[in-house]
């Protein structure tokens, strides 16, 4: 029936079928591709992956980059170690098989702590609980585009500083020293507004909101602002839920959608498998 693409809603988001990634051809590849310079974020579902179909599909897009730094250091399958397992389950042990564990994670954009983020990640459900752990995604182009005068005006021209001390569920990472304070906290800055290089369109970029900063304001006024974007783009017309099924993969980008995990019940079972495509720049300012 060939390949069809149909959006996930007006801001982010589309779901493409008529794919078997492990059978890939070129011609489907530039359609998935491009599809997702289009809404940010693409699912393909039903898919059958072991470890070395999900890197070579991963690779496609570019070099990959290592998994975070968590609270217990990187995580990977036996044999995999640019895969990354995003789980809850205890091994024979009793020690966690992977990161973030059952609860809640905060709206954020993967590794924006560092000077040259990750373009995009991919996330691959093996296991999933009976209810909860859905994945939300806000759009960022969108919420730019729509961004209102006196917020533009405040947020014009200026940097953010991305915190790294913390990881998106809450867990301090592994070697580093916990502050509240976002001067002394380790990450990078970025703008505010970055120009997307593969679409060239403005989009807001801010990480997560724990020891935020918007350079140049007093700690109040950061503190206000930062509370007034958050509340901007996370509005429902900007939103899109994921409610997963065992086989999905998903693909985001990370210079122009932020995520969000719902908790579940920790006594179920969620395993899933991330890849992350290495950033190719800096995030650079958009210029009108």
């Amino acid at each position: 029936m060939g390949i069809a693409v149909r959006p996930l809603g007006d801001a982010v988001g589309a779901e493409i079928s008529g794919v078997d990634i492990a059978r890939l051809g070129d011609d489907d590849f530039a359609a998935v591709e491009r599809a997702w310079h289009t809404h940010s974020m693409i699912l393909l579902r039903g898919q059958t992956l072991g470890g070395d179909d999900l890197l070579a599909f991963s690779r496609r897009f570019g070099e990959l980059d290592p998994p975070p730094n968590q609270e217990r250091g990187r995580i990977s399958p036996p044999g995999y170690p640019e895969i990354y397992v995003v789980s809850n389950v205890l091994d024979k042990n009793g020690d966690p098989i992977g990161a973030l564990g059952a609860g809640e994670a905060v709206w954020h954009t993967d590794m924006s702590y560092l000077d040259t983020p990750p373009d995009a990640s991919m996330l691959y459900a093996l296991e999933i609980p009976p209810e909860g752990g859905d994945t939300w995604f806000c759009g960022m182009q969108a919420a730019c585009e729509a961004l209102p005068a006196d917020l533009a005006r405040r947020l014009e021209g200026r940097r953010i500083k991305h915190d790294g001390t913390y990881n998106s569920g809450g867990y301090l990472r592994k070697g580093v020293t916990p502050t509240d304070d976002p001067m002394a906290a380790p990450g990078a800055w970025h703008p505010a507004i970055l120009r997307h290089p593969a679409n060239g369109r403005a989009t807001l970029y801010f990480g997560r909101r724990r020891n935020s900063y918007v350079e140049g304001l007093s700690r109040a006024d950061s503190d206000a602002l930062l509370e007034d974007l958050w509340a901007h783009v996370t509005q429902p017309q900007f939103v899109y839920r994921h409610v997963w099924r065992v086989g999905d993969l998903v693909m985001w980008d990370n210079r122009s959608t932020m995520h969000r995990r719902d908790p579940f019940d920790g006594a179920a079972r969620r395993i899933m498998h991330r890849t992350q495509i290495k950033g190719g720049a800096k995030p650079v300012a958009f210029a009108a």
